[in-house]
């Protein structure tokens, strides 16, 4: 199995996982860092809904607080017809810690996929460049 499909695999399983009582929609992510280790991440929701956190973050978050600073791929799991679109928070960090050019695969029920990049999911992205 190719590390792509591994990658999509790990964000799909992770859907499983999600923490989701309320609305009932898991979202599943798997980060890679630039040396090939991956983190999942999944949505957990809470009773006052913005205390909830999204799949992307929570794999950034973890990431992160590992010391993990360099990524090479995300990938992003939803059970939605199309494949899934992350919000605009998530967007923006995604802004924060990755290269513009790095890859970022969509994945949909059925495993139908879309391949985008940072930028192109978020054109004119506020950075560190902006301050």
């Amino acid at each position: 199995m190719s590390a792509k499909k591994e990658w999509i695999a790990a964000a799909t399983e992770a859907l499983d996982k999600a923490y989701v009582p309320y609305s009932h929609f898991p979202v599943g992510a798997c980060l890679v860092t630039n040396d090939g280790k991956t983190y999942q991440g999944i949505n957990i929701e809470n009773a006052s809904y913005g205390l909830s956190n999204c799949a992307e973050r929570t794999a950034f978050f973890k990431a992160v607080s590992e010391g993990e600073r360099n990524f090479s791929h995300l990938v992003i799991a939803g059970r939605t017809p199309e494949p899934i679109s992350p919000c605009g928070a998530c967007r923006q960090v995604m802004a924060e810690f990755c290269d513009p050019a790095m890859p970022v695969t969509l994945v949909g029920e059925n495993g139908r996929t879309k391949e985008t990049t940072v930028e192109g999911l978020l054109p004119y992205m506020f950075t560190d460049k902006d301050l």
